[in-house]
């Protein structure tokens, strides 16, 4: 539809569909630069599209268990290290890739 907010990768489509019309949601689109291929709750991104891959933010120590399990793996800034409470997710199929980002903006949403 042309009000549709523009996607920058069809794989990020489903994602974004599961929270565009929620209280608090900005789609993709909706800024500059940094943020601007996210789904953001109350200003703060919550899940982004980049390098083609889902990237979440979650607690520390749910990063941590995630990539343990195979699930995902770190998410590294263009500036160095890995960034404790994003997880870059591995997994393809559009179920775990929405419980995910549904877990982030419970996670974003609360602070």
């Amino acid at each position: 539809m042309a009000d549709d907010p523009p996607v920058p990768d069809p794989a990020f489509a489903d994602v974004v569909a599961a929270f565009v019309g929620r209280p608090g949601v900005t789609p993709p689109g909706s800024g500059r630069a940094f943020g601007s291929a996210a789904l953001k709750v109350d200003g703060r991104i919550f899940a982004m599209h980049v390098g083609g891959a889902l990237v979440v933010k979650l607690p520390r120590e749910r990063v941590t268990a995630l990539v343990a399990d195979g699930t995902g793996g770190p998410f590294t800034s263009g500036r160095g290290g890995a960034m404790k409470e994003w997880l870059t997710v591995l997994a393809d199929d559009p179920q775990t890739q929405v419980a995910l980002a549904e877990e982030a903006l419970a996670f974003v949403g609360r602070r």
